[in-house]
């Protein structure tokens, strides 16, 4: 007798996944960062909102052709070669671990309110986030199984009473205050805006996920594209209605030295009680989101090998299906990051690490326009194809051009000094 093929989910679950797997360390962090700037950034909410789901769409449109893909080298070596696929794996690869640095900062700058420690002391925060950190890896050794319970613990428990705030935070808006911090900088509100895209765009990092995960959802021509439009802009109205209501509640300048700003908010409209519990919250959700990642990190790095383009030492997976090798790999990388990335604030360590490895993950972006543009013999690219891939270099060129030169000029030095490597001493099997 035939086994029972797995139920598949449909477009309503697989919108939050997408949308669930987008909405972490920013959305918790990233209006201390913005702040600095003012409540102009609003404006790059809904620009990054439009290129997100610009970028969604070319990875929607690539699950049609793909439809097992599980790795960038799925879809980009077909239609640009092996050196190209190297490249957008392990970019993405390095982002995704690069990235959970901020994930820490963001967890810990929550969780020192809780602790009878000072959150202002960078030896204080450094050793925080390296407990989280290799805390983390502790739990991902223990399999994928037990992550994905502990993530879908964190993940319940996390989001509650931030929704709360969310809802009855309206109350205490002030449209005067939202006003006044404008724009607290000497740029021009289109400078500012502009300027402000990398970082904002961090937040939606994970919009790809639709697209990796189709096959296992129902009928994927169809829902996929729904489900990674929908989740895109679920979680860019969540972004934009959070990012206003903090900065009509607490002043700017409040907002931007603190490193725990929904705790802030909460405290302003339901009293200090509120506050341990919207840290506790925040902090549970993005240690999740940390764990999470770490998985993601492990995973594509044993996928990378196992295609040549990792040592095979990353491919090496325990008996519980635990990339050890790679994680541990991982967590060393995250704990020198960390040292190399203090600064004096959290919002301001934050805002390093996020612009770093924004500028990475949109270089692998760049590998799934360039092949919509250009097609296989398999999957030839039409009319459609080349329209998407071409708005999604463009928006790709945005958020790139939108950085400081020393991160653009460092982005594509550790882009060339991987490809020299691959040349030297890559495995050329896979």
């Amino acid at each position: 007798m035939t086994a029972a093929a797995p139920k598949k989910i449909g477009v309503l679950l697989a919108t939050f996944v997408v949308a669930n797997n987008m909405i972490g360390s920013g959305f918790f962090l990233l209006p201390a960062s913005l702040a600095t700037q003012g409540s102009v950034t609003a404006i790059s909410w809904l620009v990054g909102t439009v290129i997100a789901v610009v970028l969604g769409g070319a990875f929607a449109r690539l699950a049609r052709d793909y439809p097992d893909l599980n790795c960038p080298d799925d879809y980009v070596r077909p239609a640009l070669g092996r050196d190209m696929g190297f490249l957008a794996t392990t970019l993405y690869w390095a982002a995704s671990w690069a990235g959970n640095n901020a994930i820490a900062v963001a967890a810990f700058g929550y969780l020192i309110l809780l602790l009878p420690l000072d959150g202002d002391n960078t030896t204080v925060r450094l050793a925080g986030q390296l407990v989280l950190i290799w805390l983390m890896l502790a739990i991902n050794l223990a399999g994928p199984r037990k992550v994905a319970t502990f993530q879908s613990f964190c993940v319940v428990f996390g989001l509650l009473p931030v929704a709360a705030v969310l809802v009855g935070g309206w109350g205490s808006f002030d449209a005067a205050l939202f006003a006044a911090g404008w724009n607290v900088t000497e740029n021009s509100d289109v400078a500012v805006v502009f300027a402000n895209l990398a970082p904002v765009f961090w937040s939606f990092v994970g919009l790809e996920t639709g697209a990796m995960i189709a096959g296992i959802v129902d009928d994927p021509d169809r829902n996929v594209p729904r489900a990674t439009i929908a989740g895109i802009l679920l979680a860019g109205v969540v972004y934009l209605v959070s990012s206003v209501l903090v900065m009509g509640i607490v002043p700017a300048a409040e907002l931007a030295a603190s490193g725990a700003p929904f705790a802030l908010v909460a405290a302003a409209v339901f009293g200090p009680w509120a506050a341990a519990l919207i840290a506790g919250a925040a902090a549970l959700k993005a240690t999740g989101t940390l764990g999470g990642w770490m998985l993601v990190a492990g995973e594509s790095g044993a996928r990378a090998a196992h295609r040549g383009y990792l040592p095979a030492i990353f491919g090496r997976l325990w008996a519980n299906g635990a990339a050890g090798w790679g994680l541990l790999f991982v967590a060393v990388a995250m704990t020198a990051i960390a040292f190399l990335t203090l600064a004096p604030t959290v919002a301001g360590q934050f805002g390093t690490i996020v612009g770093m490895v924004t500028l990475l993950i949109v270089l692998a972006y760049v590998a799934a326009g360039l092949s919509l543009l250009v097609g296989t013999p398999r999957h030839p690219s039409g009319a459609k194809e080349k329209a998407l891939g071409s708005v999604a270099l463009l928006a790709c060129a945005v958020l790139i051009f939108s950085s400081p030169w020393t991160m653009i000029f460092g982005a594509f030095g550790v882009a060339l000094l991987a490809w020299v490597l691959f040349r030297v001493f890559g495995r050329r099997t896979g």
